[in-house]
């Protein structure tokens, strides 16, 4: 399994599959995504443009290491809003700014252990044929129903290191904030992603707005992705950290 970089000195609390994947993103500013991040972080960039993904997506078989999945809390589903960077010691990784979910259970859990902003949202997936129609609307927000309809494309690989598509989605460190503004970073392990050219029926920019960022036009790249297995380690102190 391929890791963030570093040998896997600390065991695994979790496992989980993500499955349905949907990359939408945009290019976006790099002054105004460093704007927004926390000492500590600097933004990453392909070409000289940073990038904001939303990223539907489906959650599996969830569980801390060591017990099974429970039918009423182990599925669910999750959308999220990113951005790439790179710490100080030039390990590139995800921040997130929102992740909404259907689970209250999760969202509870991801912010009280892994200070992730996850939000309750209501949320569907249908299945028509190959067409996956998913649709996300915030509780208490006033926004709209965000409705995400694609169909996977006929074939998958292995993004190509040095492209956009790998810059944009082998990344295997999250970074957050604890409540004292401590900088964190957390590892996942998964096989390297096999991506696709989805076709793209109806996609929404209103999460990245909701976010703060003025989405305008159609996404720069839309990827899918097949199944992946994960685990999912403990978060850890960043230890280079800007006075």
């Amino acid at each position: 399994m391929r890791t963030a970089g570093h040998p896997a000195e600390d065991a695994a609390v979790g496992r989980q599959r993500w499955n349905h994947l949907l990359f939408a993103h945009w290019r976006v500013d790099p002054a105004v995504v460093q704007a927004t991040l926390p000492a500590g972080l600097s933004v990453d960039t392909h070409r000289g443009a940073a990038f904001l993904g939303i990223v539907p997506f489906s959650m599996e078989r969830v569980r801390p290491v060591g017990l099974p999945p429970l039918p009423w809390l182990s599925w669910f589903l999750e959308l999220n809003v990113r951005t790439y960077v790179r710490d100080e010691a030039g390990r590139p990784g995800v921040w997130f700014y929102s992740l909404d979910c259907n689970q209250p259970i999760a969202v509870a859990v991801a912010r009280r252990f892994f200070h992730l902003p996850y939000f309750h949202a209501r949320m569907s997936a249908q299945f028509h044929g190959a067409t996956i129609a998913y649709t996300c609307r915030r509780r208490y927000a006033s926004s709209p129903v965000c409705r995400y309809v694609w169909t996977p494309g006929p074939w998958a690989a292995p993004a190509e290191a040095g492209s956009l598509e790998h810059f944009l989605v082998e990344r295997y460190l999250l970074f957050t904030t604890d409540p004292a503004g401590r900088l964190l970073s957390g590892r996942v392990a998964h096989e390297p992603y096999r991506v696709h050219a989805p076709v793209v029926a109806e996609f929404s920019p209103e999460p990245g707005r909701l976010a703060g960022f003025a989405l305008e036009g159609a996404p720069v790249s839309l990827l899918g992705a097949e199944p992946v297995e994960v685990k999912i380690f403990p978060l850890q102190p960043v230890s280079a950290l800007r006075p």
